[in-house]
């Protein structure tokens, strides 16, 4: 059987990126003022950036049943038996199973998993199940493994700004207002598809200190006793310029030495719902052995 692997760009996998591993990747939309965008074919984050500054109306979507099937046409014109999908988790976005519905009518030739991740957790995801599929893994088995390793990974955020996911309900607009008057930053958890409020700190500063401090206590407890090839170690977020990136960047990369530190933007998607100036780290087990740099 010659199994391909699909996802989208909630991944963080770029186009690009996807075509030059052999993976398939759906662009995501996003409505700015009622107005449809697809990531990267006609929204790249520089425009997405500065329609969230302008405060513009932003909303996120599911992919299109046409344009969701019309890939899975396309991955089985290219000579594949069968595909594993991996969208972004089920507990953040209707997409996967609307998904899984679509695969109903392909005969178990289509695999919809629910890994329970996002970003760049989910990428790590993308990319175990290929290396499991190039080495003669079954649709079904890249399943089994990636379901029963969905919770093996935990993601930290902050958010520069309330203003955005003010709008999304999960916060009120007074208790935003005071966070903001005290220069409180919300620090936020995602794991198992879940987000869940995890401390406050008092400025960005302290905040970075607490996510990599619970990347630490992760590292020290649960993940106890891996191989740190086997342990992604990711940065992430939505900073705006190339200097903040590669600050982000170097203080993840200094804080965990001898780990593989891979670093995306968030996608236009999330971005939408967490606004620019997050700032993101996660942790999680994976199937292939990383190459330590």
């Amino acid at each position: 059987m010659k199994t391909a692997v699909m996802t989208d760009t909630n991944s963080g996998i770029t186009l690009a990126e996807g075509s030059s591993n052999g993976i398939y990747v759906l662009p995501m939309p996003v409505m700015i003022d009622g107005k449809d965008f697809m990531e990267e074919l006609t929204l790249g984050s520089e425009e997405l950036y500065r329609a969230l500054g302008e405060d513009r109306e932003i909303v996120s979507s599911q992919p299109s049943p046409g344009d969701l099937t019309a890939m899975w046409e396309k991955i089985f014109s290219d000579g594949y038996d069968e595909l594993v999908y991996i969208p972004m988790s089920s507990g953040l976005s209707g997409s996967c199973n609307t998904a899984k519905a679509l695969a109903a009518d392909y005969d178990g030739r289509v695999v919809v998993i629910d890994n329970h991740r996002i970003s760049i957790t989910l990428l790590d995801s993308v990319y175990d199940a290929k290396y499991m599929a190039d080495s003669g893994s079954s649709a079904g088995e890249i399943r089994s493994y990636l379901e029963e390793n969905a919770y093996n990974n935990d993601i930290y955020i902050t958010l520069q700004t309330l203003k955005r996911i003010t709008k999304t309900g999960r916060i009120t607009s007074a208790g935003a207002a005071i966070a903001t008057v005290l220069n409180l930053k919300p620090i936020l958890k995602i794991q198992g598809g879940k987000l869940d409020a995890y401390a406050k700190a008092r400025g960005m500063a302290a905040a970075e200190e607490k996510m990599l401090e619970a990347v630490h206590n992760d590292l020290e407890s649960k993940y106890a006793g891996i191989p740190k090839e086997h342990l992604s170690i990711g940065a992430a977020g939505t900073m705006e310029t190339a200097e903040e990136i590669n600050r982000w960047v170097d203080i993840v990369q200094n804080e965990f030495k001898g780990y593989k530190v891979t670093y995306r933007p968030l996608s236009c998607s999330i971005a939408s719902h967490v606004g620019t100036g997050t700032q993101g780290v996660a942790v999680g087990l994976t199937a292939r052995p990383l190459k330590i740099d």
